[in-house]
């Protein structure tokens, strides 16, 4: 049964000088699942997201992923392992095309520095692939356009997409839906549920609109702590839920 979970932290706990942002968060995230934390400002979550990636060390606790116990493990050998992460803020190469960023994640998975003076043939070996990962995230009409003059949106499925390209089997999604408009959410979930077919996924989201329908399981975090698990469903009835989140005016 332990094959059923591909993350799972145990205990995992982040102090900064007697403030525990952190504090003895078991989580369990099954495979092929799209799985949700949520909670207030100030809640952990993105602490959570950084110490899962390993961008921070944890004070106490365990993080196994796909079993193996990874807590101690560097970034990029988590991201090797296929537990790859997007960021909040739009990382991409503003004046390459969206082809060209994708095809410089390719590079990197194929343990290829950013060898962008390597001869057109050489970088050419990737662009079947890119243009493959550009269809997948509905950007095929894009990829000549430099990523400074695609909409917001599409920047964060171009993101999704360089994402893919390091070949994950789990990813963490932060805040995917952040300042977009609801033609741009509808867009960007719709991917989202897309691509739940082939990966698990590991969202920390705000908008509980997007949450209650792509959600298989919710955890909710607050003052560092895991105040309640569940389906969206179950956590609209908790009353410990309403008053420390649901019911507190954040959207």
């Amino acid at each position: 049964m332990a094959d059923e979970f591909i993350l799972e932290t145990h205990g995992l706990t982040k102090e900064f000088a007697g403030f525990f942002a952190v504090q003895g968060v078991d989580l369990k995230v099954r495979r092929g699942t799209i799985h949700a934390l949520i909670g207030p400002n100030g809640a952990g979550k993105t602490t959570c997201f950084n110490l899962l990636t390993k961008f921070l060390r944890p004070s106490a606790g365990q993080i196994l992923y796909k079993g193996q116990d990874i807590t101690a493990l560097a970034p990029a050998d988590v991201a090797r392992l296929g537990l790859v992460r997007s960021f909040q803020i739009s990382a991409v190469f503003p004046h390459l095309t969206a082809l060209e960023n994708v095809r410089v994640a390719l590079q990197r998975q194929h343990g290829a520095s950013f060898d962008f003076w390597r001869s057109k043939n050489v970088l050419d070996q990737y662009n079947h692939r890119a243009q493959e990962l550009l269809e997948d995230v509905g950007l095929s009409e894009f990829s000549n356009t430099p990523a400074v003059e695609m909409p917001y949106g599409r920047k964060r499925a171009l993101e999704i997409a360089t994402t893919l390209a390091l070949d994950p089997e789990m990813m963490l999604l932060d805040e995917p839906m952040a300042g977009m408009g609801h033609e741009d959410i509808d867009k960007i979930a719709a991917l989202i549920k897309r691509l739940s077919a082939k990966y698990t996924i590991l969202m920390v989201e705000h908008n509980l609109s997007v949450v209650s329908n792509l959600s298989d399981i919710i955890t909710v975090l607050t003052r560092g702590t895991v105040l309640a698990e569940g389906s969206y469903a179950d956590l609209t009835k908790d009353e410990r839920v309403k008053e420390a989140y649901l019911g507190a005016g954040n959207d």
